[in-house]
C-alpha cells in the first residue's frame, strides 16, 4: 500500500523560507516520478514543480526562481525548498507519486505566510 506523507508546512513571514518533506513508502520510490502540487482556499489545486526518477525538474511559472523539488532515493523522501515565501504562496501542499501507473497522494501541509 503507497502511503505518502507530507510535513514542514506551518507559519511563516513573508520573505522567509520553508522545506516541506514528503516521506514515501509502499513503492518503488527511486523509479517513480514525484511532484509536489498546491491548493490555495477557493482555488483549484496546481502543480509546483515535480521530479522524475532520473532527477531531472520542472517547475510551474515563477516558482522556479524561488523553489526547489529535490529527492533523497536513500530515504525515500522528495522535498521541496520553498525561499522568498509571499503571502500567495498560502496553500495546502500536496505530494504525489506516480507509481504503475496510478497517481498517489498524501494528506497535504498547510503553509500560510503572513504579510
Amino acid at each position: 500500500q503507497v502511503q505518502l506523507v507530507e510535513s514542514g508546512g506551518g507559519l511563516v513571514q513573508a520573505g522567509g523560507s520553508l522545506r516541506l518533506s514528503c516521506a514515501a513508502s509502499g513503492m518503488f520510490f527511486s523509479m517513480n516520478a514525484m511532484a509536489w502540487y498546491r491548493q490555495a482556499p477557493g482555488k483549484q489545486r496546481e502543480l509546483v514543480a515535480a521530479i522524475s526518477s532520473g532527477g531531472g525538474t520542472a517547475y510551474a511559472g515563477s516558482m522556479k526562481d524561488r523553489f526547489a523539488i529535490s529527492r533523497d532515493n536513500a530515504k525515500n523522501t522528495v522535498y521541496l525548498q520553498m525561499n522568498s515565501l509571499k503571502p500567495e504562496d498560502t496553500a495546502v501542499y500536496y505530494c504525489k507519486g506516480v507509481s504503475g501507473g496510478m497517481d498517489y497522494w498524501g494528506k497535504g501541509t498547510l503553509v500560510t505566510v503572513s504579510s
